[in-house]
Order: structure tokens, then sequence, then C-alpha cells
């Protein structure tokens, strides 16, 4: 009888899950190399401008020198473009200790007159603990330890998207949430675009604001989940377009990965107008979701016209109905969440109870407007949430 020679699918599928997980870290490990590489290249060049800091051209001299050089000898790669990015990416990450007698204040200040990139580093920033270490001669033949300070998950296009932040605290963010969730760069991008970051700490206080940027998002309250607004420009509505909640609906539906993505960590979807009988009458809730890191329902109501105390009434009965019905005993109290076009502060004022965190109301926008139309929204937000929370004290007192 001869011995079967056929390769179990099981086993060939085991084989390709290893293969394919080393050379997936081979990558990596490849990729951060050249990361390092480059973050070590900027650490030279300020190291030598600092030599030559007598010459204001000097730095500019520096670059168009060392690009010639190193592309006849290295190829690709070491455009003069490319190597003030490298420059910038160990002044914008700075990780070695200053210079015995500088300040970080004064080397900060000279490098920013040299550099080419704004260097507008916010005041929150000084309390990051990365912020204390500052831009210095660094001892030679010191090793640095990156993968400390960096994140090895993500490429050198990651970085050159993180170099255009200004804020610092805004450029760690991003680079550990990049991480976190595994972003392409377009995802970072895009993330960097629709100001997610200023979303997320709009009802933050600044310590809060600090941790999110040393860690990336943490999902540990209700609260924590929400984005006031939601930016869904992947929707592909126009900005004057005429539409309908089904029309809305169904966008996001059809956009259901990219909505998951601007929802954020956790999220998975359960269903889609999600029938409730309540004494024959039948209700319909437009999108169900679930959330692993709060363990809880999450549920979505969608508004394109104005906001009444009616809609805030009906996702009440549907958490209400959740909590009752479909919650088990170890999830956690179901969050409802109206999506609206426009928000009513007022109605919404009077119609919630005071310390409720169960219900939610933020407007979305159906398309990428500017940077300043954004912080605009996000302004509105902020002096409403000042607002109340001044309001809040007051009834306490």
């Amino acid at each position: 009888m001869k011995q079967n020679k056929i390769v179990s699918k099981n086993l060939y599928s085991d084989i390709k899950i290893i293969l394919e997980k080393a050379r997936e870290r081979s990558y990596r490990t490849v990729n951060f190399l050249m990361v390092e590489a480059y973050w070590n290249i900027g650490r030279l060049i300020v190291e030598e401008e600092f030599n030559g800091k007598k010459r204001a051209d000097y730095g500019s001299f520096l670059i168009k020198e060392l690009s010639k050089k190193l592309t006849k000898d290295f190829g690709k790669g070491f455009s003069e473009n490319n190597l003030w990015y490298m420059r910038q990416f160990y002044i914008s990450f700075p990780i070695v200790h200053a210079v015995r007698g500088e300040s970080s204040a004064s080397i900060r200040h000279s490098m920013r007159d040299k550099s080419r990139a704004k260097e507008n580093v916010n005041a929150v920033s000084s309390e990051l603990h990365f912020s204390e270490t500052a831009i210095g001669k660094a001892v030679r033949h010191t090793s640095v330890d990156l993968k400390s300070y960096l994140r090895p998950e993500l490429s050198w296009t990651h970085y050159r998207i993180l170099l255009k932040l200004e804020k610092e605290e805004a450029r760690y963010f991003y680079m550990n949430e990049a991480a976190n969730s595994n972003w392409s760069t377009r995802e970072l991008e895009r993330q960097i675009n629709s100001l997610l970051f200023e979303r997320l700490a709009l009802s933050r206080d600044k310590k809060a604001v600090i941790r999110m940027a040393k860690k990336g998002q943490e999902i540990k309250t209700p609260q924590d989940l929400i984005k006031d607004p939601y930016v869904l420009e992947f929707l592909g509505l126009e900005k004057y377009e005429r539409y309908y909640e089904e029309d809305l609906e169904k966008a996001l539906i059809d956009h259901l990965q990219k909505f998951l993505l601007e929802l954020g960590k956790g999220f998975s979807f359960v269903a889609r107008q999600k029938r409730i009988t309540l004494d024959g009458d039948h209700y319909h809730i437009d999108l169900v979701f679930y959330n692993r890191l709060t363990k809880s329902h999450i549920l979505f109501d969608l508004k394109v016209g104005k906001l009444t105390h009616q809609d805030i009434g009906q996702m009440q009965m549907y958490v209400n109905y959740y909590n009752r019905t479909q919650k088990l005993k170890d999830e956690n109290e179901t969050i409802g969440i109206l999506l609206c076009a426009e928000k009513n502060n007022a109605v919404i004022k009077y119609t919630l109870p005071e310390k409720q965190k169960q219900i939610f109301i933020s407007k979305y926008i159906p398309y990428l407007p500017t940077e300043d139309e954004l912080k605009n929204e996000i302004m509105k937000e902020k002096e409403q949430f000042e607002m109340k929370k001044k309001l809040l004290r007051g009834n306490n007192e």
C-alpha cells in the first residue's frame, strides 16, 4: 500500500502562517533599522550644525554637500529634502540629553530658528515625559534604545507624516495610536486631517490629554467613546446635498469598514434597523454596535433634521429596553448616541438629566471640512462643555 504523500491542508496552513508572520517581523525589523538610521543621521547633522553655528547658512550648505555625497555612494533616498526630514525627525523626537550648561528651552529655540519646519511646542507638551529630554549634542558612541521612545511598528513614511504636526502631544498621540490600531499611512493622514486628537481632547482635562499623548486613546468610560463632531467624508455626500435618514444609513452600511475606523476602538457591527416590539407597536433602531472594551451595546439613531426632545425620549426608550432585556449580567449599561446634522443644545440641556452617562448627542459632518471649520466646531462644543461643567459645579455647591 502506497503512503499518502498529500500534504494535509491544516499542516500547510500552519506552516504558511509561521512563514507569513516571520516575514512580517523581518520586514518590520529591517524597516525600523532604517528609521533608527535616519534618526541618527539627523542627530549627526544637528551636532555638526552646532559646531558650525556661527555661519548662518551652514545648515543649508551642510545638507547640500551631504546629499551629493550620499546619493553618489548609496543611491536614491538622500535628497536634500529627505535629509531635512531626517534632521527634523531628530528635533521633533528628542531623546538624548542636552549638552551640559545648555537648557532645553535655549537649544530648542536655537534649532527652531534654523529649521525649515515649524516648531511650535504647545504649553501642555512641557509636562510630557518625553519632553523632559532635549535636543542637543549626543555623546558619540552612546547607544540609544530608540524602541523605548519610538514605535517600531511604524514606517519612515508614517514618521514623515507625523513631522508635519506642530503640537508635540499630538505627534506622540498619533504615533501611539497609529501603532496600536495598525493604521496605514493613508489612515494616519485621514485621522490627522479630521483632527482626531482635538476631537478626543475636547472633553478631557490637561492631565488626561497628556496621558492620551503617551499611550494613545484609552477606553475606560462611555465618554471616552464619544467624538463630537464625527467626520463622515468617506460617504461621498456633497456639502449642500439633500438626503434622507435612510440615505445616510445606507451610505454608512456601504462604507461600514471606514465608519468603524471613525467610531474608534473595540466596535463591532451587530444590526441595522433592529426591530423591537412593545405592546404590538414596532420600533426600529437605526444601527446597533457592540464595544468589547466597554462591554456594552451602542445604539445609533440618525437624524438629518432638527433634533427634538421626542428624539431624545425615543433613544432613552431604546436604551432602557436593551438594559432590561438584552444586557447580560457581566455587561455594562447600554449607550445611546444620537447622530444629528444640527444639535439643539437647549433641548438637550432640559431633556437629559444632568449627570446621566448613557445618552450622548453628537453632530456629524458628511464632508471633510477645512481645518478652520473643524476647529470652530470643536471650539463651540468646548464652550458648551465648559458651561455645562460650571452649571454642575454650581448645583453641587
